[in-house]
């Protein structure tokens, strides 16, 4: 059963309607009772006020209400809702500095609505397993107008001018980063996209938790990678990680090249690979043109972690090779070709047509196409046998074009090399045969001694 957010009614619209944002809000923050209580707008109290104001309000959306019932408490929700918005629009209309006292209160109140236990994802409820991800709706977040303005609240705070990261840094914590990285789990994709901007904002702006966010990322990888496999927000800390590592500074320090080995490249190895492929490839992109000498560290991971039964994986595999390969230069081109253009060779061969083209028209980048000419008296025996059998044998007439037209490069490249592989090719061929025919007569032999033995 798809989940999602039920359509606002009219009734419900009418009812918040009738609130009116100037002259209430919940009191009794925290302890769900609903009661109303008169409280003003920020405009209406006098600057030296505010602070205080500031701080009633926060306290105010410390109340947590049920949104899955549409029909409980709408006006009280409204309440908060607009009280939310007049804190967004006190923290980034930049009307005065808070004070540190009111920015522990909102940090809490923010940590007292963000922090929750998500709900059960769709593999938990059905017990099924998808390659590609859920194929249902993802689960949509009944709280949403509340969140979304809880978030927008601690996005202003961190990018705000006026939010001094000394101060700041005793409440966005350690403890309140880890909680905010939990929460990227959830399968709602409008609170993920939040998630990411938010950390990548704190990052940027509180340097003393730049290590601590890069190792906890990490462990998320790791139990991602060699425990449950399942973990909506990969994509999302992937697109964060492409822009830190981005910004690194040469010479790289060991303790990033030892994530891209540790983390990055075994990344390839879980199944639903395909929900955050592309953010990955670019991080592993990052990388090797930040410094061309991990080329061949990253191509032999590619190989360890190579799918073996997964076509669609295969494609992907292929495409992020290509283009890690056009950033490698001919040194370490040089110490990965053999094991490399084995698995290409593997590929060229594969009956499922995708995987097959897929690999062949690798030959169309001209920077590899270079690669290999330079490196052709190793590279051509590797793959010529699996040349000639597309030609001779695969059922896709596309693939078999193809073969022949790289057949026809390596035939322009270098005519002796071709020549001596095409004889080397027959020769092989021959002796196949010779054997092949050598062993059906060693069974004719043996059917007829036993035939014979029946007889006698």
């Amino acid at each position: 059963m798809k989940r999602g957010t039920r359509k606002q009614s009219k009734t419900d619209t009418e009812v918040y309607a009738s609130v009116s944002a100037s002259s209430v809000v919940v009191g009794g923050a925290g302890d769900g009772a609903g009661n109303i209580e008169v409280i003003p707008m920020f405009r209406d109290v006098p600057i030296p006020e505010r602070q205080v104001l500031f701080f009633k309000k926060c306290r105010v959306c410390c109340v947590k209400y049920d949104f899955t019932d549409t029909l409980d408490k709408v006006k009280e929700k409204e309440v908060k809702r607009m009280s939310l918005v007049e804190l967004v629009d006190y923290v980034q209309s930049g009307s005065g500095k808070i004070s540190e006292a009111n920015q522990e209160e909102m940090v809490k109140m923010i940590s007292v609505n963000i922090f929750r236990c998500l709900p059960p994802g769709a593999h938990e409820n059905t017990g099924s397993v998808s390659m590609e991800g859920d194929e249902d709706e993802p689960f949509l977040e009944p709280s949403w107008p509340h969140l979304q303005l809880v978030y927008d609240l601690l996005l202003r705070y961190v990018v705000s001018t006026d939010t001094d990261a000394k101060i700041a840094k005793k409440y966005i914590d350690h403890s309140f980063v880890l909680k905010l990285l939990d929460m990227f789990d959830t399968e709602d994709p409008r609170e993920r996209e939040y998630l990411k901007t938010i950390l990548h904002r704190i990052y940027g702006k509180f340097m003393v938790h730049r290590p601590f966010i890069r190792k906890a990322i990490n462990n998320i990888f790791y139990q991602f990678i060699y425990e449950t496999e399942r973990n909506s927000g990969i994509a999302e800390l992937l697109e964060i990680l492409g822009s830190i590592i981005n910004g690194f500074a040469l010479p790289m320090k060991e303790e990033h090249k030892l994530f891209l080995m540790r983390a990055l490249i075994p990344l390839h190895k879980p199944k639903p690979i395909a929900m955050y492929h592309q953010q990955l490839a670019y991080c592993i992109i990052q990388f090797v043109e930040k410094d061309n000498k991990l080329a061949d560290t990253v191509i032999r991971g590619l190989l360890k972690y190579w799918p073996v039964t997964n076509c669609q994986k295969e494609v992907l595999f292929l495409g992020e090779l290509e283009e890690v390969l056009e950033s490698t230069q001919a040194v370490e081109f040089q110490r990965c070709m053999v094991p490399l253009f084995r698995q290409l060779a593997r590929c060229l061969n594969s009956p499922h047509f995708q995987v097959a083209e897929r690999a062949l028209f690798m030959w169309n980048n001209e920077h590899l196409v270079s690669l290999i000419a330079q490196n052709r008296t190793v590279i051509l025996p590797i793959i010529f046998d699996a040349l000639e059998l597309n030609v001779q044998a695969h059922w896709n007439p596309a693939v078999h074009g193809l073969t022949s037209n790289i057949k026809k490069m390596f035939m322009e490249m270098d005519s002796e090399l071709f020549e001596e592989c095409q004889r080397q090719y027959t020769q092989k061929q021959a002796l196949a045969k010779l054997a092949e025919d050598q062993r059906q007569q060693t069974w004719q032999r043996l059917a007829e001694s036993v035939v014979v033995q029946q007889v006698g």
